[in-house]
């Protein structure tokens, strides 16, 4: 009987004295994520870099300092460089994106990070991926939507002004384009995408009324749609549509701005 007992006291002081232990560790990664975040502020990435990794090796299980860690190597990616070091610094941030996505799979941050990524590497059918499962995560943001709204429009730009130079046609020159043959080829090929492009910078403008850039992107995918119509009618619609989507990213960004100055002007009185 009191040779149980003393297995018991033992035993708990052993698991009191490991929770202390836990405790702490858990305390100094805390700190080190905290100095982290201090330097990731004043953009010393390197040093937020290993401030970060030190703090999960103190706490493997820290999903908040695992998603710094991430989005200090993200901070470091220059978009369009192509060195390997560049190149590497994104492959590492994705993969710390994942990390975080094995025990938070619908992590807004971390999916919007990898779509980002992609998007920036003009890896588009990918970045289009990531961004349906960023709506799927989080279905009201209007970022998502505005960027496969961008992307619908990359996407059809480029093939659309190579064959207006293909035929002759100047950008400034009315379309739609002039060969049938042509015309009905990139609407086969681009119609659906720029109409689904138009659907998400809508649905952009429905959670966010005074999103002008999805406005500004509005005005080229009807562009894009115009060169595609069949007859001049049609054309002449989308830009108008076109022209009007103009008028009101105009207008928006200066009730924007007003509104802003009245913000500082009210700031500076008081």
């Amino acid at each position: 009987m009191k040779r149980n007992v003393w297995l018991t006291v033992v035993t708990l002081a052993a698991a009191v004295s490991l929770a202390g232990l836990t405790g702490c560790t858990k305390l100094r990664a805390r700190d080190n994520l905290n100095k982290g975040v201090e330097a990731f502020k004043n953009a010393q990435y390197p040093e937020a870099v290993e401030y970060f990794k030190k703090s999960l090796e103190l706490d493997p299980t820290f999903t908040t300092a695992r998603l710094y860690l991430a989005t200090a190597y993200m901070s470091q990616y220059i978009p369009g460089a192509e060195s390997p070091e560049n190149l590497k610094m994104a492959q590492t941030a994705m993969e710390e994106f994942q990390k975080v996505l094995e025990v938070d799979p619908n992590n807004p941050v971390a999916i919007a990070s990898i779509a980002s990524l992609y998007f920036h590497q003009k890896k588009f059918d990918d970045a289009e991926q990531w961004y349906r499962k960023l709506i799927a995560a989080d279905p009201n943001n209007k970022e998502a939507y505005y960027t496969l709204g961008v992307i619908a429009w990359t996407r059809s730009f480029q093939e659309r002004m190579k064959a207006r130079a293909d035929l002759g046609m100047k950008p400034e020159d009315p379309g739609p384009l002039k060969d049938k043959k042509i015309r009905e080829a990139l609407k086969e090929k681009f119609l659906p995408i720029i109409d689904e492009g138009i659907q998400n910078l809508e649905k952009a403008l429905e959670i966010d009324p005074e999103y002008d850039d999805a406005m500004a992107y509005l005005n080229l995918l009807h562009r894009e749609r115009a060169d595609l119509m069949d007859t001049k009618e049609e054309y002449e619609k989308e830009i108008e549509i076109a022209d009007n989507w103009v008028d009101k990213t105009l207008e928006t960004k200066k009730i924007k701005a007003a509104r802003t100055q009245s913000v500082e002007a009210i700031g500076i009185t008081e």
